[in-house]
């Protein structure tokens, strides 16, 4: 009897090790990449809310349309990484931090290991504080508590993948807006009283204009990922356009960015079935001193939302006529490197701090234009501890394609010089990514005066370019298939 019952565990536990070992293709495809996307509404539920974006306040009572966090997971087996992207405009990194540490909590995704940023979108309640505006902490919440839930999901939604690149040139939407001028052709800013070498959005069609002060970057770079029976899970895409705007007063609104993922999820996602849905995302490049208008030939006026649909539609054009010619694989690797540095703030000089507290007294007597309070209250308060930040740099490889992460505007020259002496095969950029600390300029064009580079509006060290710059440089070797720098990535930053 104990010899039958024997003999009869014996041929169980065989029968478990001949079913568990006949499907090496399953377990492989289980263990190999995967990708998964979701998205979360984070459209306001309570109005009006107080739109960022503008020196003066504006009110929306409404949404033109909806805004998301979007969100792809990745996972090779050894490493997974999340990528979100929130329709906002700037997001404080204290934001980001607390959204991942929940991410990490929830479902075990390394917060190191997560990259996010905003769209740049000028039509998004606040979502940061700035002296003399406060965000609604209601709303912060709504937004931390949406980036938890699109990457949640998105992990949810993880399956067998593969992985494609692509890329495609759209020149013609994106544009230098600082601008040498002709004698007279830039005047005195409101506050510092001192003349730029260079202007910020001078008048279209001026015959003051005289030459752009910086490049542009025109590549439109796209992440596809699609299943192993070629259904699309989702696109990230990466362009270095500012904003567009005209959307209509009173009311939030995604923009471009929000439009262009609309037009590719109704272009390329699957038509029913029981699948999660295929997700769409533009992120924002190095755009710190680009946008959408042509100086030399300016167009005619457009009605609201036109532009925007213009642009939209015209890059996802380009994206959805490249798609079919991406080359998909299965065999990816993934990588994923942070390290913080610490950067010296800018200090007002004992002059400018004496005219900032001369004209907030004044006021008043003698009226201020918004701008030069504005600019005014800022100064004061760079006058104040603490005198340096410290920001998160990430670098990020799929397969043989870099993602460095940066989290401020940053100009396209700097983006352009990443992607030159990468040493992987393509990277791109970005920007507003966990956090923010205003624009970037290079110590060139910190020169030139303008805008980008005033105090408030700039907050960081003059030399902050170029010390983010070789630590996304390190951390791009860090993740580099090869592991190690390149004789290659040596002689291209030479």
């Amino acid at each position: 009897m104990m010899m039958k019952i024997s003999i009869r565990v014996i041929m169980v536990v065989v029968l478990i090790c001949l079913f568990s070992s006949t499907s090496p293709a399953n377990d492989a495809e289980s263990s190999g990449f995967r990708a998964g996307a979701a998205k979360a509404d984070i459209t306001p539920t309570e109005w009006p809310v107080h739109m960022v974006g503008s020196f003066a306040p504006r009110l929306a009572h409404k949404a033109w349309d909806p805004l998301y966090v979007r969100a792809i997971v990745l996972d090779d087996g050894n490493t997974k990484m999340a990528i979100a992207v929130v329709d906002n405009c700037l997001i404080a990194r204290s934001l980001f931090d607390e959204a991942k540490r929940r991410v990490e909590k929830n479902i075990g995704i390394p917060a190191d290991h997560i990259m996010a940023s905003a769209t740049h979108t000028h039509t998004a309640p606040r979502a940061r504080d700035f002296p003399g505006k406060k965000s609604d902490p209601k709303y912060v919440e709504q937004m931390m508590q949406g980036i938890v839930e699109a990457v949640t999901k998105a992990n949810r939604n993880l399956e067998p993948a593969e992985f494609g690149r692509g890329s495609v040139d759209v020149p013609e939407e994106v544009f230098n807006r600082r601008w040498f001028m002709k004698p007279g052709g830039v005047n005195p800013n409101p506050f510092f009283g001192t003349i730029d070498k260079v202007r910020m959005n001078p008048p279209r069609g001026s015959k003051l204009l005289d030459r752009p002060a910086g490049p542009t970057d025109p590549e439109v770079s796209f992440v596809s990922l699609r299943s192993v029976d070629g259904r699309p899970i989702a696109l990230l895409a990466n362009y270095s356009l500012h904003y567009v705007g005209g959307i209509p007063p009173e009311g939030v609104s995604a923009d471009y960015f929000g439009e262009f993922a609309r037009l590719i999820e109704k272009k390329l996602g699957a038509k029913g079935g029981t699948h999660p849905e295929f997700v769409a995302i533009m992120s924002n490049g190095t755009s710190g001193d680009i946008n959408n208008y042509n100086f030399r030939h300016p167009r005619k006026p457009a009605e609201p939302f036109q532009q925007m649909r213009a642009v939209a539609g015209r890059v996802a054009g380009a994206v959805t006529d490249t798609y079919p010619s991406v080359k998909h694989r299965r065999d990816v690797t993934l990588d994923i490197a942070q390290k913080k540095l610490t950067l010296n703030k800018r200090r007002p000089t004992p002059e400018l701090v004496a005219r900032a507290k001369k004209m907030l007294a004044a006021e008043k007597e003698s009226p201020m234009s918004v701008q030069a309070k504005l600019y005014a209250t800022r100064t004061l308060s760079l006058n104040e501890p603490p005198f340096t930040e410290e920001l998160i740099l990430q670098a990020a490889r799929i397969g043989d394609l870099g993602v460095a992460a940066i989290p401020c505007e940053v100009f396209a020259e700097t983006g352009l010089d990443i992607k030159k002496k990468s040493p992987l095969a393509d990277t791109f950029t970005i920007e507003l990514a966990n956090g923010h600390y205003c624009y970037l300029p290079t110590p060139r064009q910190h020169a030139l005066g303008g805008y980008e580079t005033r105090l408030g509006t700039n907050i960081l060290e003059i030399e902050a370019s170029e010390k983010i710059k070789a630590v996304i440089f390190d951390l791009l070797d860090k993740v580099n298939s090869h592991g190690v720098d390149t004789p290659e990535s040596d002689a291209k930053r030479q």
